[in-house]
């Protein structure tokens, strides 16, 4: 009798072994299957233009959200320089690009003319 339990052991043993392999072989698989998911994701979000690690992750938040630049403009004085619109609040960090991108869209719409070079008059 204590041979036939050996050999049932045996058996299990064996069997335990074979779904051990299957495990590993499938966890190796589905790592790999991940990891190239990660990379896609990874050149998405740079194609995108967005800066993450992975799905999910908690991303910082930008202070403020998007710049009203009419309130901005009605907070400049009659004759302003670019000077000005930065110091208007929330605007500091602003690239160079993006202030004159908004001095450019005022004086195509007409809410602004440019009086000499660097100084800018507003109209309405």
């Amino acid at each position: 009798m204590p041979l036939k339990s050996l050999s049932y052991f045996s058996q299990l043993q064996q069997h335990a072994q074979k779904l051990l392999t299957g495990l590993t072989n499938e966890i190796r698989l589905k790592k790999s299957e991940l990891t190239l998911l990660e990379q896609q994701f990874e050149s998405l979000t740079g194609i995108a233009g967005l800066r993450g690690s992975a799905p999910g992750a908690k991303r910082p938040r930008k202070a403020g959200g998007r710049i009203n630049w009419s309130e901005v403009l009605a907070k400049l004085p009659k004759e302003f320089k670019a000077s000005d619109i930065r110091n208007v609040r929330g605007l500091k960090a602003k690239r160079p690009s993006e202030l004159f991108a908004a001095v450019t869209r005022w004086i195509d719409s007409g809410t602004v003319k440019k009086k000499a070079r660097g100084v800018y008059l507003r109209v309405k």
